[in-house]
């Protein structure tokens, strides 16, 4: 089955499942492009290609065909409100399969995962203004972020695995998009909830040094409540 007005591309992004053909009766065919050819069919039909994705398509799928996806989960990671380092290493474990019992490192039983809403990730501390992002050119993460926030997720990941001939095939399987719009959605996804994070306690010397300034904010305010009284009783030994 083939069209005169179709690419190559459009072709394999149809029997990937991303886009849609929709024929009803006609004696004419429209595409997304805006171009009209007549059908040396018998009976005339209409197809219509439907994209759920406004983003970049083509770099969305890239080094899709490479990869196997029969068995494969497709796990979806919200990276709002998330913090950078504990999203990049929940991913990472997703990658190398290390959440299923049958994890060999020489083995690549990884699990595809896209990641949404990157521009939203959010660090802990000063890294926005003090952690670079490059080596000879130099940005602040802020400015990463600005630019290509995806890209920031993307080396978080990548510098968490190890550095061997699989380091390729789990980067294909890593899809990351800035907003929450995906091509996937005729794929069986699975929603990846992270765990509560955990906050560490206060070290000895901090805890010290807040139960130090509660006490002075204490005295402080007791010291404040205490003065009239004792004014007033010093007023009235004077009468006296």
């Amino acid at each position: 089955m083939s069209f005169p007005w179709t690419s190559q591309l459009e072709l394999d992004l149809v029997f990937q499942g991303c886009l849609r053909f929709q024929f009803e009766d006609s004696s004419q065919v429209s595409c997304s492009r805006g171009k009209q050819t007549d059908l040396c069919q018998s009976d005339r039909t209409m197809a219509t290609v439907s994209r759920p994705f406004s983003g970049n398509l083509k770099k969305a799928l890239a080094g899709l065909r490479r990869i196997n996806l029969e068995g494969l989960r497709w796990r979806v990671f919200d990276a709002k409100g998330q913090v950078l380092g504990r999203l990049a290493s929940h991913i990472s474990t997703i990658l190398q399969g290390k959440d299923k019992p049958t994890y060999t490192p020489y083995r690549e039983d990884g699990d595809m995962c896209i990641v949404l809403n990157a521009k939203d990730v959010c660090v802990t501390g000063r890294k926005l203004t003090d952690k670079y992002v490059g080596h000879l050119k130099q940005r602040s993460l802020k400015d990463q972020l600005v630019k290509d926030p995806t890209e920031v997720i993307r080396k978080a990941v990548l510098r968490m695995l190890p550095r061997n001939k699989l380091k390729d095939d789990r980067d294909r399987k890593l899809r990351i998009f800035s907003g929450d719009e995906h091509p996937f959605v005729d794929r069986p996804l699975e929603s990846y909830v992270m765990p509560p994070r955990k906050v560490r306690e206060m070290r000895p010397r901090a805890r010290r040094a807040l139960i130090r300034a509660q006490k002075k904010a204490e005295q402080s305010v007791a010291g404040k409540t205490r003065k009239p009284k004792e004014q007033a009783e010093v007023v009235t030994g004077v009468d006296v």
